[in-house]
């Protein structure tokens, strides 16, 4: 039975969307059938794997108000193994027509339930928000996985995100557990990503991955030319971090030591 992994922090720019890419590319090209679900209606890793989301005809937005199968709107991918479920500007307005709908927290994980035995993972990319989309995506997950930058607000309203997963689990997802936290934008030239790495790991314990993604150019670049970081620039740090991440959540030993800094910011 495949794992369903919930990509989620209300806070933009975490590298929630660059994760669940390259997360699921790096999966993919370790043999495992993947499917990366878009339910951001900014429609970020639609586009940044590679497919134009306005061509997108059928989205996650038919998945979640019209009950329409979930096999009938994926996508391959550049990548084999690795099928997309995803979004376009459809899902604007899903949050409030989901507002009145039946069984509306369940209307993803209703989908999956046809498709979980066909994957080894489903990755689910949520919207930098605590809405009914993300509540659908923590619904139907296994886990939860959360980014955080290494800025000096990183770990601000980590709390809000805290409660509410224990509120979806408490009274909707009693199996959800919290796959980890993965630091991300790490910048090893600063004492700032040294002490938020730090306090990080002091308040999460061993929920903090060991990998640490560095800034890096390659990554930051890839999306524009619709790949991932693997595709874009393999023997880039940010390529390399990337599989080193992947291989540990496969519970394959990685070096943690950290990335050599590239002379860029």
């Amino acid at each position: 039975m495949g794992k369903i992994i919930t990509i989620c922090n209300q806070k933009g720019g975490t590298g929630k969307t660059t994760t669940a890419i390259n997360l699921s590319t790096c999966l993919a090209l370790a043999g495992k059938k993947v499917m990366l679900i878009d339910l951001d209606p900014q429609a970020n890793a639609t586009s940044g794997i590679g497919i134009n989301k306005h061509n997108v005809q059928n989205s996650t937005y038919h998945i979640l108000l019209e009950e329409m199968e979930i096999k009938d709107i994926l996508q391959p991918t550049s990548v084999n193994n690795l099928f997309l479920a995803p979004s376009n500007l459809d899902l604007t307005g899903a949050e409030v027509e989901l507002v009145g709908a039946l069984g509306r927290e369940y209307r993803l994980k209703r989908a999956l339930a046809k498709e979980k035995d066909n994957f080894d993972f489903i990755i689910i990319d949520s919207p930098p928000s605590l809405g009914l989309l993300t509540i659908n995506g923590l619904c139907a997950a296994d886990s939860v996985l959360i980014p955080v930058q290494c800025e000096y607000y990183a770990l601000e309203g980590l709390s809000q995100l805290h409660n509410t997963v224990k509120l979806v689990k408490d009274n909707l997802n009693p199996a959800l557990a919290i796959e980890g936290v993965l630091l991300t934008m790490a910048d090893y030239r600063t004492n700032l990503t040294k002490e938020v790495i730090q306090e990080a790991r002091n308040h999460f314990k061993d929920k903090v991955f060991a990998t640490v993604i560095p800034r890096n150019i390659r990554i930051t670049e890839a999306p524009s030319y619709g790949k991932p970081v693997a595709f874009y620039d393999k023997d880039s740090i940010g390529a390399k971090k990337y599989e080193d991440f992947s291989r540990e959540l496969l519970g394959i030993p990685v070096d943690p030591s950290p990335a050599v800094p590239e002379g860029e910011p």
